[in-house]
């Protein structure tokens, strides 16, 4: 029991901008070569935009939201890709490789829409939200033991497909191990602080999710894909998420002013 406690304890760690203690058996080495060999392996299999037009938007608002972010998510090797898909979606994995596909394009509309998305995406990377889940399903299925070395091991093709899943990279977005509503609106806390410091009006942050809830709207019935299912099923209500973005936009604001970057 008490080796339990201690691995417990040594493997908590404290997520930037919200405090909260977490869980986390991974190791940070594990995590970021688990993202850098996903991300080699997506931008094989998908297709990546030409648009310079999308593309130039993309490098402008991922290197001002990566500079902020910076300091909670060391070591990073940044890189930004703009993937040709229909799908809504974009996500950070851990090591700073950070894709958009161009479906969610016409909802962010513009520079601060993207920052909104960017800065949520890269919220779930600082705060370790996949390795965090992965830890839970590591230890319901009893081999939280092996976390420590992960890498290498006969289990590492078996995980990096559910650390693929986790992050919504590829077309089996996170349906089986989704973010939770908690892990979602931190990312949301988390990416309002980093648009605020990067120059972005965080009010633009309000104005991007209506957008995305009326997309959702117009996508809704049995047709609906599946990150729109996993979406639904694990995101705060559209009416909580505002509520909460219009809680924490005093904190925003504040950051917003102090920043020299808008």
């Amino acid at each position: 029991m008490a080796v339990v406690v201690s691995l417990a304890m040594s493997a908590c760690t404290t997520v930037p901008v919200t405090g909260r203690h977490e869980l986390n058996l991974i190791s940070a080495g594990d995590e970021m070569q688990l993202g850098l060999t996903s991300f080699d392996q997506l931008k094989k299999d998908t297709p990546i935009s030409r648009d310079p037009g999308a593309n130039a938007r993309m490098q402008r608002v991922a290197q001002r939201i990566a500079a902020v972010a910076a300091k909670d998510l060391p070591d990073a090797k940044w890189e930004f890709v703009v993937f040709e898909s229909q799908e809504a979606n974009a996500f950070c994995l851990p090591g700073g490789k950070v894709g958009v596909y161009t479906g969610i394009l016409p909802i962010t509309q513009d520079d601060a829409g993207l920052a909104t998305v960017l800065g949520h995406e890269i919220g779930h990377a600082v705060a370790h939200h996949g390795a965090s889940r992965m830890t839970q399903a590591m230890i319901v299925q009893g081999v939280g033991q092996e976390a420590g070395s992960l890498v290498g091991s006969s289990k590492y093709q078996q995980y990096q497909g559910m650390f693929m899943s986790l992050y919504g990279v590829g077309s089996q977005v996170a349906v089986e191990l989704p973010y939770s509503r908690e892990q979602e609106s931190e990312a949301d806390h988390i990416g309002l602080v980093y648009m605020a410091r990067a120059g972005y009006d965080p009010h633009a942050a309000v104005v991007f999710w209506q957008r995305f809830a009326a997309y959702n709207q117009q996508q809704g019935g049995g047709g609906q894909s599946l990150f729109l299912k996993k979406f639904l099923g694990t995101h705060p209500l559209d009416q909580v998420r505002i509520q909460q973005l219009q809680q924490w936009m005093p904190e925003a604001t504040a950051e917003f002013s102090k920043s020299t970057a808008h």
